[in-house]
């Protein structure tokens, strides 16, 4: 029995299920960011404003982030993922009552406590059913729903846009309420889809349970030789803390550029809000081609430092040479834009490799989410200083200068990290 073919096969059953799941999250996340194109001016809400909503999302989820994964690691991925889904999918369907700043600012807390923990959650269970020489794939495969469901948002939410009259909602409570119900719905199919752990796994023959579950034991056991972390030592070990830091550097650019593209693309185009929407699903297109390609020659490789820099420095670069080019060459800063996107999201596949190369166990669940929870302040920082600035200046430029700054320390901060040795897969296991 081939040991690729099991690995393919456990790839193939949850993988596009959770694939799925992070489409619904992206959206649910994001849909403000279109949303904002006709929200701002109904609610009369400055950059400022919606700068500092979009961020404050980032509060609720940097706080609740390390206990939900752990809670998550004591009482299974299936039963916390599906709670964290339901709740967050009523949350987001709860903006449509929004009115005032008060009220964008509380449903965008609340919602952010309500993911917290889902991404690191989704990261741990990856790196439970996945071993490490195969994992940068299965994360950027995974990761490609971000930039899909950027690519699908643009077309659904110009489509929701439009839809201003039926039930007495706007085209912007429309895309609420639209994109948080099936959030919902999967959630309680979560509950019936998702196996723990690969020896609970019944769509795998005894025999491939039995020798998968052996593997990521094995690993674990190297790992835990290696690095015999208890979980204060994990969130307090250098190498985690410096994840962290190169994590946020990333976010930053990230979501610096995530919620503002619309309104980047709408800025140097003056193309009106639904053909804005739809262009802005080229870069996250380019992203889902880029991303997956880089993670592969990551594991091909071997390595991580140098393509999480190197792709860092490409988005940087090209953030900087299209923001000097928006006034006399569009098409020049679009290109620019698309090649931004790719370079941020293909840092994420080989990052996500580097603290599931050498944490396990509960040191693995709470680590991974104080890197995602510390990082994950960029995308407070990222989003609010582009606001900020642009209200100051009255120029995005400025804006993206800055995220530009952010992405060249990232490159720097990866090359300061050591590759940590895999666990290699035997070649011939044996099938007992």
């Amino acid at each position: 029995m081939d040991p690729q073919a099991v690995l393919s096969k456990v790839t193939r059953r949850i993988v596009p299920y959770l694939f799925a799941c992070y489409i619904l999250n992206y959206l649910d996340r994001f849909n403000v960011a279109f949303a904002a194109l006709q929200m701002k001016e109904d609610l009369g809400f400055s950059d400022a404003v919606y700068g500092l909503g979009v961020g404050i999302f980032f509060l609720g989820y940097v706080l609740f982030e390390v206990p939900s994964n752990l809670v998550l690691d004591r009482v299974g991925a299936r039963r916390w993922i599906a709670r964290i889904m339901v709740t967050w999918g009523l949350v987001s369907s709860a903006m449509i009552f929004v009115k005032s700043p008060f009220s964008f600012y509380l449903l965008r807390f609340l919602l952010g406590t309500a993911e917290a923990g889902f991404f690191p959650g989704i990261i741990y269970y990856i790196s439970r059913w996945i071993p490490a020489r195969e994992r940068s794939r299965a994360f950027a495969l995974f990761l490609t729903s971000t930039a899909l469901a950027g690519a699908f948002g643009g077309g659904l939410s110009a489509l929701f846009l439009k839809m201003g009259g039926p039930a007495g909602l706007k085209g912007w409570q429309w895309l609420f309420l639209a994109e948080g119900i099936p959030t919902v719905v999967l959630g309680f199919v979560t509950l019936f889809y998702l196996t723990d752990s690969p020896g609970e796994a019944r769509w795998l023959r005894p025999a491939e349970r039995r020798w998968l579950a052996g593997e990521i034991r094995a690993e674990n056991s190297a790992k835990q030789r290696r690095h015999p972390f208890t979980l204060a030592e994990a969130l307090g070990n250098p190498r985690v803390l410096r994840l962290c830091l190169l994590y946020f550097s990333i976010v930053v650019g990230f979501y610096g550029v995530s919620f503002w593209l619309p309104q980047i693309v709408k800025n140097f185009s003056g193309l009106d809000n639904v053909k804005v929407s739809i262009l802005s699903a080229v870069p996250w297109l380019c992203a889902s081609v880029g991303m997956v390609a880089v993670a592969r020659h990551s594991d091909r490789r071997g390595e991580k430092r140098w393509h999480v820099a190197l792709s860092s420095t490409a988005a940087g670069l090209s953030l900087l040479a299209g923001t000097l080019c928006q006034a006399h060459h569009p098409t020049l800063a679009f290109l620019a834009l698309c090649v931004t996107a790719t370079g941020i999201w293909s840092t994420l596949g080989p990052f996500w490799g580097f603290p599931t190369d050498f944490l396990s166990g509960t040191a693995a669940a709470g680590g991974i989410a104080l890197i995602n929870s510390v990082g994950n302040i960029g995308g407070f920082v990222g989003p609010t200083l582009v606001g900020f600035v642009k209200e100051t200046t009255h120029h995005f430029e400025n804006g993206m200068l800055v995220l530009a700054l952010t992405l060249f320390l990232a490159a720097s901060l990866a090359l300061s990290l050591k590759e940590e040795p895999a666990v290699p897969l035997p070649n011939k296991p044996e099938f007992r």
